[in-house]
């Protein structure tokens, strides 16, 4: 029997009891999208070889998610495709569903409910998952858990908003270590036997499965009400692709990580953002494999909380710069968004940052832009149109130039205001890691958030970091970033315009 989870990753959502005359224990899959390293799986099994009944995993793929489009959906669907792959050797059932209207998957929820003794999910703090957990706890009159697998830390351990990174860190060096070791089960359908079940033919009849190979193939997309403007990026999704990328980081990049991972030409970073985003890999997983790398074990913790960013963990310095994004500042911001509804907004910036940016709210700025403008990258810096021409054609940004292109938008935008809301909508419509927590703290960063005030007090920044793209170009090497995004057809990358 696969092993219990820790009580402090499950949440009760509505109190409401278990049923043992039911037929399965229901896995509703919507942010662990994936098969191995899964909390919530783990739990579901677990129940069900407690229960002697059958799981059901059903993975559904709404059209109305807030900028639902080909790129996100294609996303999706390669890693369903990855989980039929998996699962129909497993003996356990796996129900794909993808809704081609709005509203035609109402109720089916519910009526999987109805034949389960639970029902098991995933938590996540982000506005969409969050409300939609909200209404079916509200709906549903039996047992709905929802299971946090999102980083090493439990969610419910973070008691409050810490203002900084070397706040957070000390924090981490207290509590972490009771959990370090405290990894999902790799594979947890390993040598465990659930009694076989299916899908009621009913329910299959008004609810058909997703025919994957159709909707991934030649124009399998088109006849979905979805964005069709924002298209497919070469970057494929699933948990298979996603172990692949980590396996080739670890074994060609990581060594040259800490030296060159701001470096635009060298784009030497791990490309994992979408992975995890998407929940096709877990934190858990990428940091068991370098843990091995580094051959580390818990005991060399040195747990004194220091809060500096190396030393703690007793790995060597890249190592420890790579934990200080996956664990310090990921679960920072996972952390705030669990403590705040407000996450995404303005407010939720720190109140001495609002205060000098309100103070400078009516400097002149020496451009100004609108968000067609933006985003069609149509700005007078070369440097800042290729990291928006990067975003629209890959989904994503070189780490080091997403800070640039984030202050470049408040400089360049009438009101501090009006600039998150510009780079809030960029992001989430373009970015494979949008619209989560993570992307929401490096968005909140360019404005003051987990930051300190820093001087002299500038115009338009007051006391915000401030970043130029002159500087950033005589730091770091850019002439081959800004020829592979240059405009089509290209254009002279230097002129004024």
């Amino acid at each position: 029997m696969p092993k219990t989870i820790s009580p402090t990753r499950i949440r009760d959502l509505n109190q409401a009891p278990k049923q043992p005359e039911g037929e399965y224990v229901l896995y509703w899959m919507i942010a662990a999208r994936r098969s191995r390293w899964n909390f919530a799986l783990q739990h579901a099994i677990h129940l069900a070889a407690e229960l002697n009944v059958g799981l059901l995993v059903f993975e559904p793929l709404r059209c109305d998610y807030p900028f639902a489009c080909d790129r996100f959906h294609r996303f999706i669907l390669e890693g369903m495709r990855d989980n039929v792959n998996f699962f129909n050797s497993s003996g356990v059932t796996y129900y794909p569903w993808v809704e081609t209207s709005p509203g035609e998957g109402r109720g089916l929820l519910q009526a999987l409910a109805d034949k389960a003794c639970a029902v098991i999910t995933d938590d996540m703090p982000t506005t969409f998952i969050t409300q939609m957990l909200a209404k079916a706890a509200s709906k549903l009159n039996i047992s709905l858990h929802a299971i946090d697998g999102n980083g090493l830390l439990p969610l419910q351990l973070v008691d409050k908003e810490y203002p900084t990174a070397y706040v957070f860190r000390r924090f981490l060096h207290k509590a972490l270590p009771a959990f370090i070791d405290d990894q999902p089960q790799v594979t947890p359908l390993k040598n465990c036997s659930l009694p076989q079940i299916s899908v009621d033919r009913e329910i299959q009849n008004t609810w058909p499965l997703a025919d994957l190979d159709a909707l991934l193939g030649h124009c399998g997309l088109k006849s979905l009400p979805i964005d069709h403007q924002v298209e497919p990026t070469t970057q494929i999704g699933g948990s298979r692709q996603a172990e692949q990328q980590l396996d080739k980081f670890l074994d060609h990049d990581f060594d040259q990580y800490s030296e060159r991972r701001n470096i635009p030409d060298a784009d030497c970073t791990s490309r994992l953002s979408a992975y995890l985003h998407f929940g096709h890999i877990s934190a858990h997983q990428i940091f068991s494999q370098l843990a091995t790398r580094e051959k580390w074990s818990s005991r060399r913790l040195n747990l004194r909380p220091s809060g500096k960013r190396h030393g703690w963990w007793g790995m060597s310095e890249t190592a420890e710069d790579f934990l200080d994004e996956l664990v310090t500042w990921r679960e920072l911001g996972f952390g705030f968004s669990s403590q705040r509804n407000d996450f995404s907004e303005y407010n939720s910036l720190p109140a001495w940052a609002r205060e000098s940016l309100q103070h400078h709210s009516h400097d002149e700025r020496p451009y100004y832009y609108d968000y067609d403008q933006f985003q069609r990258a149509e700005t007078h810096d070369p440097l800042w149109n290729a990291a928006q021409r990067q975003l629209l054609r890959e989904g994503r940004i070189h780490g080091y130039l997403r800070m640039l292109w984030g202050k470049k938008i408040l400089e360049w935008s009438p009101t501090p205001q009006q600039a998150m809301e510009i780079m809030i909508e960029l992001n989430d419509r373009y970015a494979l890691d949008g619209r989560d927590p993570n992307s929401y703290s490096g968005i909140g960063w360019c404005l003051g958030r987990f930051d300190r005030a820093w001087g002299p007090e500038r115009p338009i920044f007051g006391k915000i970091r401030y970043m130029t793209s002159k500087n950033t170009a005589r730091k770091v090497a850019v002439k081959d970033y800004l020829k592979r995004y240059a405009a089509e057809p290209q254009s002279d990358l230097f002129s004024d315009h």
